[in-house]
């Protein structure tokens, strides 16, 4: 099949014929810098980008890529957010897990090793461009998942039948694949307003309040002024949810701030406030980068944080696990909490909302901390180390409103007096379990005052550490 770029016509050749099947969707310009025509090499073959199909799902969109290898050989490279996958079919036997077994965060044996599952998706094609390998258009459903194993990556792709397709292959990025023809910034800016109309605001279809964002890059808006959620990914904005007019929360970066860093220019595009299960709370913003993709600046009560989303997983996890290992460095077990978002405003590349829960598990290694982070559809890992709020303050400048001379994020955590009491508690509770079992009500008594000697003054060091 191919798309014709200057009509929009989709033609499919079989053996004898080659038929009009009318109209293709356009895709939506968006933040890609790839393009048909851009080239790479992978494994020393080189490759062309001869097509692509555009998917949105229920919380955002992506492409993927095709290629052709100059020895005939075709593959696809994933492209979700600045992350790259490039995957190739895989011809075995075996058992699969089906599809509606499938749990993000879950362990399952596939080619004879155990991957764990990263996203499970139910996806429509919206668009697509140039040479395709198959029929897509109107209706065309995805039904997909992701599984990854350290840098390993493998997609089962059910569209067609229960027994899924295997496709296999690793994450990669544009460097690393050495790409050519790609486009430069000015003109993703310029092709991510073409399809939407060049805006750099758009009015909120609530309350009539501007929105900065950028265009192509969003997915999601949430009015500052009235709490609305606005699908972007559209050509026409649409409010999904109305919101009720909050009262503002404090920012200590403004949205759309710019600051360069390591040679590239930034932009705050949205912020999130999150609270665990014993309510403390922290700010997320959410940076943009051309090139770099998509950050985070995490502002918790110790201080400042930078993190980035990991394309290469632990070789080996388990839910609950004390260890993870991720490049040769061994990472401990430090946090398993629930999240959930209080506020968002902005603009994001995933639909978000106040609401929105998510199962935290934390792991460090000195200063560095790893995370993954699990909802009903996903699993993400990403990575973080500490950032001074003097440096932030030379970043952004006037924009950034902290306390200079902040630390950057402890080490040790949000909560480490109070973990550190349970333990105390939990080695107190067990070495007494005889006594308790002989003489519960006197015993019981006993060991509820010293849990509470215990606990009282860690609940109170923490809460002093946060002033």
């Amino acid at each position: 099949m191919a798309v014709c770029e200057y009509c929009s016509t989709s033609v499919l050749k079989d053996a004898d014929s080659v038929k009009d099947l009318g109209k293709m969707s356009s895709v939506l310009e968006d933040y890609s810098p790839i393009q048909i025509g851009t080239t790479g090499v992978l494994g020393k073959r080189q490759f062309t980008v001869v097509g692509r199909i555009q998917l949105r799902y229920a919380a955002g969109m992506w492409n993927e890529w095709y290629l052709l290898f100059d020895d005939g050989i075709t593959s696809w490279l994933g492209d979700s957010s600045g992350m790259y996958t490039v995957t190739a079919q895989y011809k075995g036997e075996g058992e699969l897990p089906a599809f509606e077994q499938l749990r993000p965060g879950q362990s399952y044996p596939i080619n004879g090793a155990p991957y764990i599952a990263a996203e499970i998706r139910t996806a429509d094609c919206i668009g697509g461009q140039g040479e395709l390998p198959f029929k897509v258009g109107a209706g065309y459903q995805a039904k997909v998942a992701d599984f990854r194993r350290g840098g390993e990556f493998i997609t089962l792709d059910y569209s067609d039948a229960p027994r899924p397709v295997v496709y296999t292959g690793v994450a990669v990025t544009l460097e690393s694949m050495q790409c050519q023809l790609l486009r430069d910034d000015d003109t993703i800016q310029r092709a991510a307003g073409r399809y939407r109309g060049k805006l750099d605001a758009l009015d909120c279809p609530s309350c009539g309040s501007a929105i900065k964002y950028i265009p192509g890059v969003t997915a999601t808006l949430v009015c500052p002024a009235c709490h609305a959620q606005i699908d972007a990914a559209n050509p026409k904005a649409e409010v999904l949810a109305a919101g009720e007019r909050v009262a503002a929360v404090p920012m200590t970066i403004e949205l759309g701030a710019t600051a360069r860093i390591n040679n590239q220019d930034f932009t705050i595009i949205g912020m999130m406030r999150r609270a665990d299960d014993e309510g403390t709370q922290w700010n997320e913003y959410l940076m943009y980068g051309t090139r770099a993709g998509f950050s985070w600046l995490v502002e918790t009560d110790e201080g400042w944080s930078g993190s980035n989303v990991m394309a290469e997983w632990p070789a080996r996890y388990a839910p609950g696990a004390p260890t993870v290992v991720v490049d040769k460095s061994q990472f401990s077990r430090l946090y398993d909490y629930g999240s959930v978002v209080t506020f968002a405003a902005g603009a994001f590349n995933w639909r978000v909302a106040a609401g929105d829960r998510t199962r935290v598990e934390e792991f460090s290694a000195g200063q560095i901390r790893l995370a993954s982070e699990t909802t009903d559809q996903e699993m993400t890992w990403s990575r973080s180390s500490p950032v001074s709020a003097d440096q932030l303050k030379a970043w952004f400048g006037d924009k950034f409103k902290g306390r200079v001379g902040a630390p950057a994020a402890a080490k040790g955590g949000k909560r480490r007096y109070r973990d550190t009491a349970k333990y105390i508690i939990w080695f107190m509770l067990a070495i007494n379990a005889i006594p308790l079992l002989m003489n519960f009500s006197g015993t019981w008594f006993l060991s509820l005052v010293g849990a509470a000697a215990i606990y009282l003054p860690a609940w109170f060091m923490d809460n002093e550490d946060k002033s």
